[in-house]
């Protein structure tokens, strides 16, 4: 039976695309990838997460990815475009999977495969994890080629993530074009 694990990175920001990935691993990528410290990508470190994102590289774990920007977020919603990059991220994968551990509450619509929705599964089941570290550094690296794109919003630092310093950027410059029109940002203390 073949498990994928699908999750996203980037709902919480206010700038930049929500990016999803799915990801199988074998029996032995597995193992490999927990010896190496796999977890949920929010409690790695960004070094760990590019270390463990090479080492399946090298292993060549099976996965794939999708983002959802800024303005299908704000066309949508953002639950929606998680979703929709996650499904996306999926279907992509070849072959398909068996079953999908979505983490989360919600299932992903229109996909025709097996379905698990699993809360807290980017800690819980090693697939999921895989996802849930290939989504961040994917994520945070197009937030480091959008502050090349974008100066002054510091977005390589807080990749678009609501801090004091990026609220001051935004009282400062305005939004720029990949700013979450529909996400609401206090004015810096």
């Amino acid at each position: 039976m073949i498990v994928a694990g699908t999750d996203e990175a980037g709902r919480g920001p206010l700038a930049g695309p929500v990016v999803a990935a799915a990801a199988v691993l074998t029996p032995d990528q597995r193992r490999r990838l927990m010896q190496r410290g796999l977890g949920d990508s929010k409690a790695l470190t960004p070094r760990r997460r590019e270390s463990l994102f090479a080492l399946m590289e090298e292993l060549g774990v099976l996965w794939r990815a999708q983002a959802a920007s800024a303005a299908r977020i704000d066309g949508t919603n953002i639950l929606a475009a998680s979703l929709w990059a996650m499904g996306r991220a999926t279907v992509a994968l070849d072959p398909p999977p068996d079953l999908v551990v979505v983490d989360g509450v919600a299932r992903i619509p229109g996909l025709s495969l097996s379905q698990r929705c699993l809360p807290g599964g980017d800690a819980l089941v090693p697939a999921v994890m895989a996802a849930s570290v290939v989504a961040k550094v994917l994520r945070d690296r197009a937030m480091e080629s959008l502050d090349r794109l974008y100066p002054g919003y510091g977005f390589a630092k807080h990749k678009g993530y609501p801090t004091a310093e990026h609220r001051r950027a935004l009282e400062r410059l305005g939004p720029s074009p990949v700013h979450r029109a529909t996400f609401r940002w206090r004015p810096a203390p």
